[in-house]
């Protein structure tokens, strides 16, 4: 994979860029703008380079119509004034544009074509839509990480047509994901959580032979919780799950990986409740579980002080109330003291995840935080991403 901050002779090339820019909007206001800074040293070093930049993203799900609410508008005005450069949306329809002309018509150096989802091949992976595209651009770039788990025409099949580079983001993703699953610095810890074992547990079992330890919080932890003969109350769990936990539980004792699930948790009768802190044999049928308890944030404290490097995707608790964001919040503490004291390296990732360390203003207290989703896990899975092969 070749990256285009290696290469120097950019001058007047006209170049394709592949971003992710699909941020939260409301009534055409941008509510969290954190994927929008992190691709800016990309485009500050073409500019730099006095390249001709050609932006390809989307916002939303539009299925191949145009939906006026999913224009990327909001977020050229944004990438204005952040780039102090001026922006320009072409909102032509990318069939009818004579690619020779593209920047003759204009004065720009930064154009963005409309929502590359209103075109229904983009999502059908079309060969002759990513060729069509191609004739604008001299180089590819891809630094849409986030992105690079579709197989679609603007990740998958546009290198096909182009001498193609990953983007600086790209590169950050990738290194740093690689730091935690192949240039490991043991010991390495693991915190996951969500609210179904099942989307994860096959990026428990890809990291159970890399990782000394697997912290399971959040939902999931439930089904450990109950499945070791506690009750959880009303709490969140996933059906039909015995099977997943005795392959995890299986695996682990196989690779000598310790796997940890909450000692003590804090309960409520619902979720804007007061809360309790219980031990596991005391939870209520009429309680929920919507945090770990001080024994349990303690036990996963020390584990973190022993650890050289830490994952971290998914809250311990319902973080979205303050009164059971605490445990997630002493893990970002203690995460962050031993990050400022250069004891650890660590990663963290997933929606939540991200929302919490926002909230906290701790975005950059971690060697790397993921705005990455699904290919974000899938990368954890060992899975090949079409977009990183693409450029392979």
């Amino acid at each position: 994979m070749r990256s285009i901050i290696n290469e120097k002779n950019l001058n007047n090339k006209k170049i394709l860029l592949r971003l992710d820019l699909n941020v939260p909007l409301e009534r055409d206001k941008i509510t969290d703008t954190t994927r929008i800074d992190k691709i800016l040293p990309t485009l500050n070093f073409l500019i730099k380079q006095k390249a001709k930049i050609i932006i390809l993203s989307h916002v939303g799900r539009p299925k191949g119509k145009i939906v006026k609410e999913l224009s990327l508008k909001p977020i050229c005005e944004e990438l204005q004034n952040k780039l102090k450069k001026k922006v320009k949306l072409i909102k032509e329809n990318i069939k009818e544009i004579k690619s020779k002309n593209f920047f003759s018509d204009y004065n720009e150096d930064v154009f963005v074509l409309e929502n590359i989802r209103f075109y229904s091949e983009e999502e059908q992976n079309d060969n002759k839509f990513a060729e069509l595209i191609s004739n604008f651009g001299d180089i590819y770039v891809n630094d849409a990480f986030s992105c690079s788990h579709r197989a679609h025409a603007s990740i998958y099949e546009i290198p096909k047509f182009l001498p193609s580079f990953s983007g600086l983001q790209l590169d950050l993703e990738v290194n740093a994901l690689n730091k935690i699953t192949s240039e490991i610095t043991r010991p390495i810890t693991c915190i996951i959580g969500g609210s179904k074992i099942s989307t994860k547990i096959n990026v428990i079992k890809n990291l159970i032979p890399k990782f000394d330890n697997i912290i399971i919080v959040g939902g999931m932890a439930n089904n450990f919780i109950e499945y070791f003969g506690n009750n959880v109350g009303k709490s969140i769990k996933e059906k039909n799950c015995d099977k997943i936990l005795e392959e995890i539980i299986s695996i682990s004792k196989k690779e000598k990986c310790k796997i940890i699930y909450p000692e003590d948790v804090i309960v409520s009768r619902d979720l804007n409740g007061s809360p309790q802190n219980k031990e596991l044999n005391e939870v209520l049928s009429d309680e929920m579980i919507l945090d770990i308890g001080p024994k349990t944030i303690k036990k996963i404290t020390k584990i973190i002080d022993n650890s050289k490097t830490i994952l971290w995707n998914g809250p311990a608790g319902y973080f979205e109330n303050p009164n059971f964001a605490y445990g997630s919040i002493q893990i970002a503490k203690k995460i962050i003291e031993n990050n400022k004291a250069k004891k650890i390296f660590s990663v963290a990732g997933g929606g939540d995840t991200v929302s919490l360390l926002n909230n906290l203003k701790a975005v950059n207290e971690f060697n790397f935080v993921s705005t990455a989703g699904g290919a974000f896990l899938e990368y954890l899975e060992g899975k090949n991403l079409p977009g990183i092969t693409a450029l392979n």
